[in-house]
């Protein structure tokens, strides 16, 4: 099928994004992101150091390392880091800059600024798939990008913050070349640099098998008719190829992590994070790394901890260890939208001479070209990346909101786009606007002033 060709029941934008445009976006993201924070922690450059390493051959450190570099383990009189393996062949690339010279330490802030460059592009081509409006293709965007905890976070561009930035890049592109541009053996690859860099992006393989085996495109409701049954699509030669096509290169990291921990650890599930020196005392690990009794204290802490009041200037500004990602990104509330029943609708289209469509648009919503199928499979990958963040015993260190969860963003945004009006609402607008300050304000907090330091 030509690349390009508009697949039976795929739901196109209202007049597809020019490709100059996207490319302006995209820059002025990456821009802003690359001046969002004067003092990048390129020396929390644990994958840069390994990844240099492991061009010379080595994988192990013989010597010490700095005393910042807390998570370098010490086992059998050398020291690992405790990052997998797809986390250290991400920065490959930046590590060769630096064995030939070009450049002298981590270039962090410039890999956070391709970060939100790239994931801009992705957002903005899975939006113009969506019959929406063009300012809402635009804010849905920027809000992920600048109204949620993924700008501050992202650009501390400290090691930990590249591996979820390289993470998120990694499903956004698995999510487009599986369910918009059909490509598995790209989206795999994709897939792999996702769950190579946050490992529990495994457990969302499900859903990207279950997305491969539909009809290429969005399915509004009602559009696939009497096709071929689920059990034949699997067994089916089309069907296995793209299965087989997808796994190919995560299989290859899979493989290659399992003996890169058995090299370091004797143990293919090893990867060390329970030997970091004291890390099993510290007191959120007291049942261990992960336990079902830290899931509702972690659910807390993601969406319900508040801000803290200051007696002095600024007077208000989160906990800088976790808070809620609702107050400062107020917009992930539409999450709740639900279909309008009929009589709702009908009245609806009575009122619009009034103030509430406005109100209407906060929890429900009507659209032709929904496609149910690929919201719940969208939830089901929030669910199942949720239950092990919050199954976790650290909610993430020092961060601004829950940084953990910028994997879930991915997936939010399909949701948000499925039951979102082709129009910005009042209230979407006043709840985007408010995201934008609030995200500004705790970026320019971070990187800017002395007030939220460790």
């Amino acid at each position: 099928m030509p690349r390009d060709r508009k697949v039976k029941g795929e739901a196109p934008g209202r007049g597809r994004m020019p490709a100059s445009l996207i490319a302006v976006l995209c820059l002025a993201v990456g821009a802003v992101y690359l001046l969002s924070n004067p003092e990048p922690h390129n020396f929390y450059d644990y994958t840069y150091r390994v990844a240099g390493n492991l061009l010379q051959g080595r994988i192990a450190f013989t010597e010490q390392q700095p005393s910042w570099l807390n998570e370098m383990v010490p086992f059998e009189g050398v020291w690992y880091s405790v990052f997998p393996l797809g986390a250290v062949l991400s920065m490959i690339p930046a590590a060769a800059f630096g064995a030939l010279g070009i450049i002298t330490e981590m270039p962090g802030h410039w890999i956070a600024a391709i970060h939100g460059a790239v994931s801009c592009a992705f957002l903005l081509l899975i939006a113009d798939r969506y019959q929406v409006s063009r300012t809402r293709k635009v804010v849905q965007t920027l809000g992920i990008l600048f109204g949620t905890f993924m700008w501050t976070n992202l650009t501390f561009a400290g090691a930990w913050q590249l591996a979820l930035g390289f993470a998120m890049v990694g499903e956004l592109g698995a999510i487009y070349f599986t369910v918009f541009n059909r490509r598995p053996l790209l989206a795999g690859a994709f897939f792999a640099m996702g769950f190579g860099n946050r490992t529990e992006i495994l457990l969302t393989a499900p859903v990207f098998f279950y997305l491969l085996l539909r009809p290429e495109g969005r399915r509004p409701e009602g559009s696939e008719g009497d096709g071929p049954s689920w059990r034949e699509r699997l067994t089916s030669r089309e069907g296995l190829t793209r299965l087989a096509a997808f796994c190919t290169v995560p299989f290859v990291l899979g493989v290659a992590t399992l003996i890169y921990n058995y090299v370091r650890f004797h143990s293919f599930s090893d990867f060390g994070y329970s030997r970091i020196p004291g890390v099993l005392e510290e007191p959120w690990y007291d049942e261990g790394i992960f336990s079902v009794s830290y899931i509702f204290r972690q659910a807390w802490e993601m969406l319900f901890k508040s801000w803290e009041s200051w007696s002095t200037f600024p007077y208000l500004g989160p906990n800088g260890f976790s808070a809620t990602i609702i107050w400062s990104s107020p917009f992930l509330l539409f999450l709740l939208r639900m279909e309008a029943p009929r009589r709702l609708r009908e009245w609806y289209r009575k009122q619009r001479s009034s103030t509430w469509p406005s109100l209407y648009s906060v929890f429900a919503y009507q659209s032709s070209q929904r496609d149910h199928a690929l919201k719940y499979a969208s939830w089901i990958a929030i669910a199942l990346l949720t239950s092990v963040l919050w199954m976790h015993g650290n909610s993430g260190g020092w961060q601004f909101g829950y940084r953990y969860a910028m994997v879930l963003l991915p997936w939010v945004f399909i949701v948000l786009l499925e039951m979102a009006p082709r129009r910005i609402t009042l209230l979407e607008g006043t709840a985007y606007g408010f995201a934008f300050a609030a995200n500004t304000y705790a970026t320019w907090l971070y990187h800017w002033t002395e007030y939220m330091k460790p």
